[in-house]
């Protein structure tokens, strides 16, 4: 297992009671039809744990594969008068992870997260586990529970 995937899972057991199965593609999961296709589920079934800068404060976003983030809605919800993509730098000094493999929770710091409510439609749902080619499966309720997320409605569907 990469040792960054191992340390997730580490994390999760130690500091959350939580056995993540980690799986790891070699191809690579970078985008949520890469990891559906790996997996072999649906695309609305991926976590994409999205880092955005909300007035240059970083906030996690974690949407399903088959949605993308409205910036503008997004801004208005938090009452930001700008809101961008975090650059890799900022995404790194929030969570603690690199682009493509943040896990939806375990962040070092105290960033705010955001949930898409369509992930509760299905029973499992997969995210990163920390690089872009591993993922665990959680239910969720797993990942309300860990991440305490508050709901926003700030997505568009494909």
């Amino acid at each position: 297992m990469h040792p960054t995937a191992d340390r997730f899972a580490t994390r999760a057991r130690e500091e959350l009671g939580f056995d993540a199965r980690i799986e790891e593609f070699p191809e690579g999961t970078k985008t949520a039809a890469d990891a559906a296709a790996a997996i072999g589920c649906d695309v609305g079934q991926i976590v994409k744990s999205l880092v955005f800068a909300a007035d240059g404060d970083p906030v996690v976003v974690l949407t399903a594969g088959n949605s993308r983030v409205d910036e503008a809605a997004l801004a208005s919800e938090l009452g930001a008068e700008e809101v961008r993509t975090a650059d890799a730098d900022e995404v790194k000094s929030a969570t603690g992870w690199s682009i493509g493999g943040v896990p939806p929770f375990l962040h070092e710091t105290d960033v705010p997260v955001y949930l898409d409510e369509s992930l509760a439609t299905h029973d499992r749902i997969w995210a990163a586990a920390g690089t872009p080619s591993a993922v665990f499966e959680l239910s969720p309720g797993d990942l309300r529970r860990f991440a305490g997320p508050e709901e926003i409605d700030v997505f568009a569907r494909s």
